[in-house]
């Protein structure tokens, strides 16, 4: 008998299994769990499934576009993609789709928000991070304002990168609603942060002559609509059968960038576990961090993307109305209930479909008026969800 890191061998045949198998996964590329930064991914030899058509496709023309998603679905990361392309670093996307198609000649200037640090607990809060924001990016497009005030200065800073590099202005926000969901148990606090960041989105429409490009990501839609009338002017691409894919891991891209990884797996189970996410697609897409966690943990089977968010307030919402359980497996809404909601009246409904939680499995047309059928993705969120509601019910 042998022992081996741990383990024991009765043969050498099995010790040798054990190492070829080791050897194996050491020759895969890494796996770029965590990673949102795309010059980092590339330059460590991490998986990278190609989304830049999606960017060049809605980068190709000046353009006003929002997109929510669930957590941990790639967003951050696209939007540093956004962010490498518009400032022109074409060495970065060699062998990528986008690399000998878009105009490298041009760079514009991008002013960039990020939401995602820390917890906004109050107004003031949030008018500090957006002074830290706005004074990041004027240092780093060496840009002096003048005003003091949000609007005031986030205003001189698109006039001032508009007359400095001769080009229109590129925003992108990342997690932009973050601070009010993070709040959203209490509701006066909420308002308080919806108002700031309604001031913030006020300049859109002033300086839209100097701006080029706007991309706005995060998980829910709070900021649109009544509630937030500065975004109103937003495309609104959530919901989409051409954007459906820009996150998330289709059938073809699993089978092309981790086909050496899953050559021993049952793809039938995979599929059951982890596919089914849809925004009115024509293919539905893989949970990325499923998919890289699942990898990772030599393909153990466990609720990866679950166990990261929480589901308490969701639940409460449910049981405050005494929504019917069962009724999930048979949803019908109509595109309204998905689209924005009020903070003041919150679909439960729709909260659960912007969070991840159900998906587009169809969609029909009844009396001249498109209606979704919603489902639960696949086992992992269904299994997981009814086991944290029934905990709901009885007080866990």
């Amino acid at each position: 008998m042998h022992r081996l890191y741990g383990m024991d061998f009765h043969t050498s045949s099995l010790k040798r299994t054990y190492i070829e198998e080791n050897i194996k996964y050491m020759n895969l590329k890494n796996l770029p769990l965590g990673i949102s930064t795309l010059s980092l991914l590339l330059e460590s030899n991490s998986i990278y499934v190609d989304k830049t058509e999606y960017a060049f496709n809605l980068i190709k023309s000046p353009g006003r576009f929002l997109l929510s998603r669930p957590r941990r679905f790639g967003k951050s990361l696209f939007v540093d993609t956004l962010k490498e392309i518009f400032e022109g670093n074409q060495k970065l996307f060699e062998g990528l789709y986008i690399y000998d198609k878009w105009d490298w000649t041009k760079k514009y200037p991008v002013i960039k928000f990020d939401f995602a640090e820390g917890m906004l607990k109050s107004g003031k809060d949030l008018d500090e991070k957006i002074h830290e924001i706005l004074l990041f990016n004027e240092e780093n497009l060496g840009i002096s304002t003048v005003n003091k005030s949000i609007s005031g200065r986030f205003a001189d800073l698109i006039k001032g990168a508009r007359e400095k590099y001769g080009q229109r202005v590129v925003v992108l926000f990342d997690d932009y609603e973050k601070p009010i969901f993070d709040n959203i148990g209490n509701l006066s606090t909420a308002k308080e942060l919806l108002f700031g960041l309604n001031n913030l989105f006020s300049v859109f429409k002033s300086q839209d002559a100097n701006l080029q490009f706007i991309f706005m990501t995060g998980v829910t839609k709070f900021l649109k609509g009544r509630s937030c009338s500065g975004l109103n002017h937003l495309n609104d691409i959530t919901i989409s059968q051409t954007y459906s894919s820009v996150f998330g891991f289709t059938e073809k891209e699993l089978q092309h960038y981790f086909r050496e990884y899953f050559a021993d797996c049952d793809p039938e189970e995979v599929k059951e576990w982890y596919y089914g996410f849809n925004w009115a697609g024509s293919e539905s897409v893989y949970n990325p961090y499923d998919i890289l966690s699942f990898s990772n943990k030599r393909f153990m089977f466990q609720n990866y993307w679950f166990r990261t968010g929480t589901l308490t307030y969701h639940v409460g919402l449910l049981i405050k109305i005494k929504y019917f359980a069962p009724d999930f497996e048979n949803i019908k809404v109509t595109p309204e209930i998905l689209d924005a909601f009020d903070i003041d009246n919150i679909d439960p409904i729709s909260l659960l479909f912007q969070s991840g939680y159900l998906a587009i499995r169809d969609t029909a047309i009844v009396d001249q008026e498109q209606v979704f059928k919603l489902k639960f993705p696949n086992r992992e969120l269904k299994r997981a969800f009814f086991d944290q509601y029934l905990k709901g019910l009885i007080g866990f």
